[in-house]
């Protein structure tokens, strides 16, 4: 861990009091979703610096390292099309282009024409890319890991299963079952 005991399920939290202040504020609304996903969301916070601080050792943003690692998990070749790039990493397509410069400026990518359309450019991850994804990647599991030790492996289990489930349930924005706004 880092320094820090974890909260016992009995010990409130921030979210606890947010919700106590809110049943006075406003008793007439269910406030089960602040529960979850307020807790989601302040997790996700949390984590966002020590993340941003371990990519940043490899000179690395947050958003590279998601490209980069979706290149490797996809296998030999580590080759995709950018617009499998950016519908997998839900981002623009501007949003790609600026990642990927960046990124072929410090030579972890190179764009190779395709076979297929030699008009269209292929994004394929270099080896300096899959050393540095490597090392990426296993520390942010042994970091990931280290929060984790405050859960037995049956409680991962089951969260994962929930988050999981929660996950479906909770559309993609622009889906058509997206509520009305």
């Amino acid at each position: 861990m880092t320094g820090t005991k974890p909260n016992l399920p009995d010990q409130e939290d921030d979210v606890d009091r947010f919700i106590a202040q809110r049943a006075k504020e406003s008793p007439e609304v269910d406030t089960a979703g602040m529960a979850i996903f307020g807790r989601i969301n302040r997790i996700a916070t949390r984590m966002a610096p020590h993340m941003e601080a371990l990519f940043a050792r490899y000179g690395l943003e947050r958003g590279e390292f998601d490209v980069l690692a979706t290149l490797q998990r996809s296998g030999p070749p580590y080759r995709l099309s950018p617009t499998v790039l950016y519908t997998s990493l839900m981002v623009s397509s501007g949003g790609l282009t600026h990642r990927l410069k960046r990124l072929e400026a410090a030579g972890l990518i190179r764009r190779i024409p395709s076979a297929e359309d030699r008009r269209s450019l292929i994004v394929e991850l270099t080896d300096e890319g899959k050393k540095v994804t490597t090392a990426a990647f296993a520390e942010d599991m042994q970091l990931e890991s280290s929060w984790l030790t405050a859960l037995t492996p049956e409680e991962r289990h089951v969260l994962t299963g929930l988050l999981r489930k929660l996950g479906f349930a909770v559309p993609i924005h622009g889906d058509s079952s997206d509520p009305p706004a």
